[in-house]
């Protein structure tokens, strides 16, 4: 209320100024000049307010508009970082695949020397069974014509015994070595089909983060203009001012020359021209500092606060160092530092510990949130709603899971890790 009636005030002074001047003067009462002086002073005080608030407002917006501007090179990088992955496990993917033809031709090659070894087996067991079955010693010996007979016939059926026995080894190792070639690939192309789904997921929610960073910049710049208008508005109505205090300060001092002796009294009141105040550096400072994440208990607490040192370090995928980090590796590091041993990703994440609710969850606790799949993501929690992780635009950051885009991906889901 009290700038609605200021801005009448200026309107009405501003605008009837020069016809109220054209006037003589001295028809009216110095007091009442005083009191439109003082007016005219008090309206002045608080445009300067004003322009003080809308400076302070744009320095906010500009602080806000670099961060952002960070925030988005963050999110580009983190776009080019895991497109080059699933580049790459696109390649990887189609090696594999060759691979698979040709592990094919070879299990094709043995499984011929299978059926090989097989049809030879066979027609021994069918010459074996023509010949009376078993083969003793004893009938080896009693159908030797000679002692030279005998020892030769012994030899043959050594002979044929242990080759059946190769025979039946290799056959038992080619069946091993096929299903184990085929096993092994099977799990390779699993994997790599899952970390493209992964990758997907990943690049698609940073499209999405990256539009809506886009939305934010225009707002902000929309916001500045309209409080660089509301400024300059701002600094017309105030010169306006200045040039009617000038002439009310003329028509006091013509008013009274004959009887008073002329003083700078009023010059206290001098405008400063307009200036306006910047944002000090202890708001600057406030915008920029880190949270402070609440302690644990013993060493849990060398894990919550283990990666405040890093905020905005880059995220990467599969990164598990201070070189960059993606979301179950900057988890499984931070805990490291703290003497536990995790692992360093979701699926395995989402099993360690004791599950808890949410309403009982501590700072320590892991908390996950369902992006591209169920328990796509995790962070550390820090206590009253908020949590400390990697996140694919920001890189490692803090963020508030009451709200937003982690309000609605948490499923509440949350681990104490023992």
């Amino acid at each position: 209320m009290k700038k609605t009636v200021v801005t009448l005030t200026t309107v009405a002074v501003v605008g009837l100024g020069s016809a109220f001047f054209s006037v003589n003067t001295h028809a009216e009462s110095v007091d009442a000049l005083k009191e439109k002086q003082s007016q005219i002073q008090e309206d002045r005080e608080e445009i300067k307010a004003d322009l003080s608030e809308a400076e302070s407002k744009i320095a906010d917006v500009l602080i806000d508009l670099e961060e952002l501007n960070k925030e988005i090179e963050r999110t580009n990088e983190a776009m080019k970082k895991n497109q080059n992955k699933m580049d790459d496990t696109e390649k990887d993917i189609e090696a594999t695949k060759e691979k698979v033809s040709e592990l094919e031709d070879q299990i094709s090659v043995l499984e011929d020397a299978i059926e090989e070894r097989y049809n030879i087996l066979k027609e021994r067991v069918v010459s074996y069974q023509k010949n009376g079955g078993d083969i003793s010693y004893l009938e080896v010996l009693f159908g030797a014509k000679s002692f030279g007979d005998f020892v030769n016939r012994v030899s043959a059926v050594n002979k044929i015994s242990d080759s059946d026995k190769k025979l039946m080894e290799k056959q038992e190792a080619d069946k091993k070595e096929v299903e184990e070639k085929k096993d092994e690939v099977v799990t390779k192309l699993d994997e790599l089909k899952e970390m493209k789904v992964e990758l997907e997921g990943m690049l698609a929610l940073i499209k999405d983060q990256k539009e809506e960073n886009k939305n934010k910049k225009a707002i902000l710049k929309d916001k500045k203009s309209e409080l660089v208008v509301m400024k300059e508005d701002l600094q017309v109505k105030d010169s306006d001012l200045a040039s009617l205090e000038k002439d009310v300060k003329q028509s006091i001092e013509e008013a009274t020359a004959p009887v008073v002796v002329q003083t700078s009294e009023n010059n206290s009141n001098t405008s400063d021209g307009g200036n306006l105040s910047t944002l000090s550096s202890e708001k600057a400072s406030e915008k920029k500092s880190a949270p402070v994440a609440k302690k644990g208990n013993g060493n849990l607490s060398a894990a919550i606060n283990a990666g405040f040192p890093h905020i905005g370090l880059p995220y990467v995928w599969g990164g598990k160092t201070t070189s960059g980090f993606d979301c179950s590796g900057f988890v499984s590091w931070a805990f490291a530092q703290a003497g536990y041993s995790l692992p360093s990703s979701t699926a395995g994440l989402s099993s360690v510990g004791t599950k808890v609710s949410y309403s009982e969850a501590q700072p320590g606790d892991l908390v996950f949130f369902n992006t591209y799949k169920t328990n796509g993501h995790v962070g550390i929690y820090l206590g009253n709603g908020k949590f400390i992780g990697a996140q694919s635009s920001t890189g490692l950051a803090v963020a508030n899971m009451t709200s937003g885009y982690w309000k609605d991906t948490f499923s509440g889901h949350v681990r104490r890790v023992n």
